[in-house]
């Protein structure tokens, strides 16, 4: 596999079924995936070895960007998003790794400007159900 351009991640919010939006303006994102492990450990434990009960954890997905303003309609798409406080859907496209799709919730949406700069806004997402993956 080769280096890949940043840039090339992209975030999208569905608006009409089936229809996603690029969220414009992302110049940086992160797409963190979690699993939680439970401890089944007990006191026979041969050697004393913390043992993890496999697939009992809760897996959960994160999803951070900060950018400018350029896009009306995905700006409003993510700003009801936050206000509506639905699951809405999301896809995550991350060049020669995969998509993942599923619910998300805006936890927190930033406006931020300078005087004599330009007006940026910063989200993070939190995963809100069952997130689907398919390999590219």
């Amino acid at each position: 596999m080769t280096a890949q351009a940043g840039k090339d991640m992209l975030l999208k919010i569905e608006g009409a079924p089936g229809v996603f939006t690029t969220v414009a303006g992302l110049r940086a994102r992160t797409i963190s995936l979690n699993a939680r492990t439970v401890d089944a450990t007990d006191g026979d434990r041969a050697g004393r070895w913390r043992e993890l009960l496999a697939g009992a954890g809760v897996k959960s997905a994160a999803v951070s960007g900060q950018g400018i303003f350029r896009d009306a309609a995905s700006d409003a798409l993510v700003r009801e998003a936050f206000f509506d406080q639905a699951g809405k859907r999301w896809r995550l496209v991350v060049p020669d790794f995969g998509v993942l799709e599923g619910p998300f919730l805006v936890a927190a949406l930033e406006y931020a400007g300078e005087h004599e700069g330009e007006a940026t806004f910063a989200l993070s997402l939190a995963s809100a159900g069952e997130i689907g993956f398919a390999a590219i």
